[in-house]
């Protein structure tokens, strides 16, 4: 599955105003309410603040994807945030991340998450990609970085 088929640019946030993680999913998960991707962020922050407190999502080498499954989202979305500041996310190697990977799907689509989550896991796994993200100083930027690397 390629991302660009569920990640719009307008979804794409550069910098963070916030460092903590719960305060960081929230501006990306205001970001997909505010461009009308979504319908109900309060219930899609509970979801995924669920799945953080089972397991954190912070995957190691600066990498987070948290994710969830909900009814206020009618299909496969996606937001990515990138700082050039990590931020404690809990992560399996006790480093900060730069990267964050917001996947949300509708309850009943289980296939479309997990192929998306393979998707972003192997992208993810050229750390010059990774790097040249986290240095990437705009949201067209970053879309354009994942649809070379796509390509």
């Amino acid at each position: 599955m390629n991302l660009t088929k569920i990640l719009e640019q307008k979804n794409i946030k550069v910098g963070f105003e916030n460092s903590d993680k719960e305060a960081v999913i929230k501006e990306l998960i205001d970001l997909l309410e505010s461009n009308g991707s979504l319908s109900n962020c309060e219930e899609v922050l509970e979801v995924v603040l669920i799945r953080e407190k089972t397991r954190s999502t912070g995957i190691g080498s600066g990498i987070a994807i948290p994710h969830g499954k909900c009814g206020s989202v009618k299909e496969l979305i996606m937001a990515i945030g990138v700082s050039s500041e990590p931020i404690e996310f809990e992560s399996v190697d006790g480093k900060g991340v730069s990267i964050v990977l917001l996947l949300l799907s509708p309850a009943d689509q289980t296939g479309p998450h997990i192929q998306a989550l393979a998707s972003i896991s192997r992208l993810m796994l050229d750390e010059e990609f990774r790097m040249s993200l986290v240095n990437a100083d705009s949201a067209e930027h970053v879309y354009e970085l994942i649809s070379k690397k796509e390509a």
